[in-house]
């Protein structure tokens, strides 16, 4: 179209110039100068303005390579070097940013939200983020993404899963692959269209405050597991999109050591893995294999070292391993800060990442600076167009391949499904599925839903934060009662006959003068956290909880302790004092099926996904 208008306007001057020069022609030829100048100009700036609503990547019907390379070829360097950052959403100075950087992506860290933290909150922040993508000039809509970590959790009311080491714990391929399914819808009718997930790093060391976030130390079930998560989480959902999945934590971070950097009391978190290659290719790297033949979109690096070199700089496990030997299509994204934890500055840090083979960078703040960063590393030849080419078609191709081009914006018709009657019963049967049973020397259970006294206590007795662990409405999860669902207490509550009395208290103080129940609860455990925090070199029950078993068992005939956590705890030097023992890890919101399980309406069958010394 501009090609034509320019034509016509230089056949117009010549035939103007012809004319006698008068004041009038000489104006007009000045004018149509300026405006051929113009045209030329937007046309070098922005190569692929022309015909752009008829354009092949404008076209749902069309390949995705074809798509790709139409959009790529229509692209400036700057919209090109926008598509390669990642920013919290907490960091947009101004939404007009978003299409004057031509940002790629945005994110909800742990705890960001909209003010109100509804659904439809959500659904209108997210559409009106997009909005301001998709009225750029190339209308390149944006990838938004979360950690839903066990279910759409960052959104309160929507269904809270197991973590995943009690997924681990089920080994069912199936139940995981629905619950990819089930997320992936409640979180497209949000909007949202990137998860942060799953985690497929093969754990070691119990240790480590992201064991819950892991299906266990098994590579095979890890791997199993992992894609099917990745089935159930990429298939379409609304607008015919799908959810982009992420296999993290690339590669090793399952084996990070305490007690690194040369003192004895440095975390394991963000640490230093310790193993040869062979330990790393026979270990760790199945996992992401079958995330790579499951279709995973992409494929998050790890915050940790290996060999002396973070992995974010190490192109020996990013192009040549992922990229290269496992033939990864998708697109390689750092995690929180990780690219500039590479020593050498930030300059130095962003060239040797992309040059590594990371695609996208989570910043996630400075994305002003990273552009400034890009464009000097382009112009003296530090990176090259061929490798910015080669990110972000990587990027867009998952763009396309969720279907984000093909709707204008998500609407509000699933908004009624997060934490639906049927999604909770999901988490129910989860929950059921990831019970194991440590120990039962007396054959405590089943209880009888007819036992006519029964005492419950416990830190984590009647409080759904505790049952949910981290990565729950905040990052580092919350301790209180008031996130929708079912306690472990009312569970219980809900499954005895009308005739049974159920008595509760918090710290097990049931007075010493009464005759002793016919069964007493305990159900102890961890307060929720997240990486970091959560790194513990001796995890074990606190005072108060040993107290509180100690009291519970006191005032009843039988005792069964159950524990709520994120990891094996070291009980073994009071484990010998107690009748029964159940692992309920983090159930979640469904209380319930702690309750199906204790009471008899299903058996017994999880079995542990880390090994749990009793």
């Amino acid at each position: 179209m501009f090609g034509t208008v320019t034509s016509k306007i230089s056949t117009t001057i010549k035939t103007l110039a012809k004319i006698a020069p008068t004041p009038w022609v000489l104006i007009v030829i000045v004018v149509l100068g300026v405006a051929v100048a113009v045209v030329t100009f937007w046309l070098a700036v922005y190569p692929g303005s022309a015909d752009i609503n008829s354009a092949v990547y404008r076209d749902p019907t069309q390949p995705v390579a074809a798509r790709v390379e139409d959009l790529l070829n229509r692209m400036t360097t700057a919209e090109k070097i926008g598509q390669l950052a990642l920013v919290e959403k907490n960091s947009i100075h101004r939404k007009a940013d978003i299409a004057r950087y031509g940002l790629g992506a945005l994110l909800s860290g742990g705890g960001a939200k909209p003010e109100f933290n509804t659904p439809q909150a959500w659904l209108d922040m997210v559409n009106e983020f997009q909005s301001y993508a998709k009225n750029s000039r190339l209308s390149i809509p944006l990838l938004y993404g979360v950690d839903a970590t066990h279910g759409h959790t960052n959104v309160l009311g929507a269904t809270i899963f197991p973590h995943a080491i009690g997924l681990g714990a089920s080994r069912d391929v199936d139940l995981v692959r629905r619950i990819g399914a089930t997320t992936a819808q409640e979180m497209a009718a949000t909007g949202i269209h990137w998860n942060f997930l799953p985690s497929v790093d093969v754990v070691q060391d119990t240790r480590w405050g992201r064991t819950y976030e892991t299906f266990g130390a098994d590579s095979k079930v890890v791997s199993e597991l992992g894609a099917a998560y990745l089935e159930g989480l990429q298939s379409r959902v609304y607008n015919a999109s799908s959810v982009i999945g992420t296999a993290k934590h690339y590669l090793g971070t399952g084996d990070m050591v305490w007690g690194t950097s040369g003192n004895p009391n440095f975390k394991i978190d963000q640490g230093i893995t310790r193993v040869d290659e062979a330990t790393l290719r026979a270990v760790h790297l199945p996992p992401f294999a079958a995330a790579i033949k499951a279709g995973v979109g992409s494929v998050m690096v790890g915050h940790t070292t290996w060999n002396g070199v973070e992995l974010a700089a190490s192109r020996y496990l990013l192009s040549d391993v992922l990229k290269g030997e496992l033939g990864f299509q998708g697109f390689v994204v750092s995690d929180w800060y990780g690219v500039y934890e590479i020593p050498g500055g930030e300059y130095h840090a962003v060239v040797t990442a992309i040059n590594a083979g990371v695609d996208m960078v989570m910043l996630p703040y400075d994305y002003k600076s990273f552009t400034r960063y890009m464009w000097q590393a382009l112009e003296r030849g530090d990176i090259t167009t061929e490798r910015l080419d080669d990110a972000v078609r990587r990027i867009l191709g998952a763009k396309f391949a969720a279907g984000l081009f093909n709707s204008a914006s998500d609407e509000d018709s699933g908004l009624n499904q997060l934490g639906s009657a049927e999604h909770r019963e999901l988490a129910r049967e989860a929950v059921r599925k990831s019970l194991v049973l440590l120990k039962d020397t007396q054959h405590t259970l089943p209880l009888n839903k007819q036992t006519p006294r029964i005492i419950v206590a416990g830190s984590s007795a009647h409080n759904i934060g505790r049952q949910s662990g981290g990565w729950t409405v905040e990052w580092q999860g919350i301790d209180g009662n008031w996130i929708p669902g079912t306690t472990i207490l009312d569970a219980i509550k809900n499954t005895v006959s009308k005739d049974s009395v159920i008595e509760y208290s918090l710290e097990g103080d049931f007075g010493s003068a009464r005759q002793p129940a016919d069964v007493g609860i305990a159900i102890v455990g961890e307060a929720p956290y997240a990486e970091g925090w959560g790194d513990s070199e001796h995890p074990t029950l606190t005072p108060e909880d040993l107290q509180t078993i100690a009291q519970v068992k006191a005032a009843s005939k039988k005792l069964v302790v159950i524990i709520i956590s994120g990891r094996p705890l070291d009980i073994r030097p009071y484990v010998d004092e107690w009748n029964t023992v159940v692992a309920a890890w983090l159930p979640g919101s469904e209380g319930g099926g702690v309750a199906d399980v204790l009471f008899g309406d299903y058996p017994f069958t999880g079995t542990l996904p880390v090994a749990w010394p009793l």
